[in-house]
């Protein structure tokens, strides 16, 4: 590496404190060249410590570590004012609440080189540091409770239509444009259609390896699945075909629990539809629990926080149907 290409290294924060100084660590501890690196961590006006633990990273690493402020707080104001400020050949987006193998940032180069692709990424092992946030990150590494999302259920190499966070050839913003600011989720998959629309590719590669810490709480899983279905409506309205049909699953799911059995009234064949479909996705939660579970317990919580996420999901994307009409 010792004609290593300038990369530079985006990192949204906020309120990062519990999870910065191990996000730091496994930075601190890459393989690529620090001389061949700029950081950029882009603070959304924190009210905990996060600001105090970057200041005091930026004085030992004065060359390496920039701190930027944020004051629209959302990550795509973040990302896009790191990338004007950045000078890198490659533009590394991060999130501070993951960790990354030490050989992270030269993969994501190897694999940009290698592949051609205007955007690469890893899969991501999600983890947590609770006992029901381990169970959480079960649910969430699963296919029955996160569909067909590559990254997060160990697909293979190949062509994708989103990849964790991004490893970028900085010329794909001078020609797809920077992130959309009115996306305060989602703005990674809006950015990543526009990039394949405009003829570009994205890859997920098995090489680039990343731990991503999940919601410890069921409280919080089910914030993320209220806002996560809700924005999924709101982006599709902004920008038309940039979500995935996975992406409206849970919605329809709850529309049917809601429909079948009025419908029945109706005609009594919904009624039979309505029970095989009951039946179905409870075989399937039974299934899928019992093959990620190992105790008992855990069985049983993730026999219920499949339907829950699913749930909270499928009702987010009905708020968002709503805020959108009207």
């Amino acid at each position: 590496m010792n004609q290593a290409k300038l990369i530079s290294v985006i990192v949204p924060v906020y309120n990062e404190e519990k999870y910065l100084d191990s996000c730091i660590a496994s930075m601190l501890e890459q393989d690529y060249p620090k001389a061949a690196m700029e950081w950029f961590f882009v603070d959304g006006m924190s009210t905990d410590r996060t600001l105090e633990i970057l200041n005091s990273y930026r004085d030992q690493y004065p060359e390496l570590i920039h701190v930027l402020q944020n004051p629209n707080k959302t990550v795509p104001y973040a990302m896009n004012i790191g990338i004007r400020e950045a000078k890198g050949v490659y533009i590394i987006r991060l999130d501070a609440h993951a960790e990354y193998a030490n050989d992270y940032f030269s993969k994501c180069v190897e694999v940009l080189d290698e592949t051609g692709a205007d955007n690469v990424g890893g899969v991501m092992e999600t983890k947590s540091r609770t006992p029901i946030g381990k169970t959480i990150a079960k649910m969430l590494s699963s296919r029955f409770g996160v569909g067909d999302s590559h990254f997060r259920t160990s697909g293979k190499d190949g062509y994708v239509d989103t990849v964790p966070f991004g490893a970028f050839r900085r010329e794909i913003f001078e020609k797809v444009g920077l992130y959309d600011e009115r996306l305060s989720r989602n703005q990674d998959s809006e950015l990543n259609y526009r990039i394949i629309h405009n003829g570009g590719k994205i890859f997920l590669s098995n090489k680039i390896k990343l731990a991503y810490y999940c919601r410890d709480s069921v409280k919080g899983i089910v914030k993320m699945a209220l806002l996560n279905g809700k924005w999924n409506i709101i982006t599709s309205h902004f920008c038309p075909g940039s979500m995935r049909l996975r992406h409206f699953i849970p919605c329809l799911f709850v529309l049917s629990l809601i429909g079948m059995p009025l419908l029945t009234w109706l005609w009594w064949v919904f009624g039979i539809l309505f029970s095989l479909e009951l039946l179905t996705y409870s075989a399937l939660d039974i299934l899928f629990a019992a093959r990620s579970a190992e105790s008992f317990k855990e069985f049983w919580q993730l026999l219920y926080l499949f339907p829950l996420f699913h749930i909270c999901y499928g009702w987010g994307s009905v708020l968002g149907i709503f805020k959108v009409l009207f």
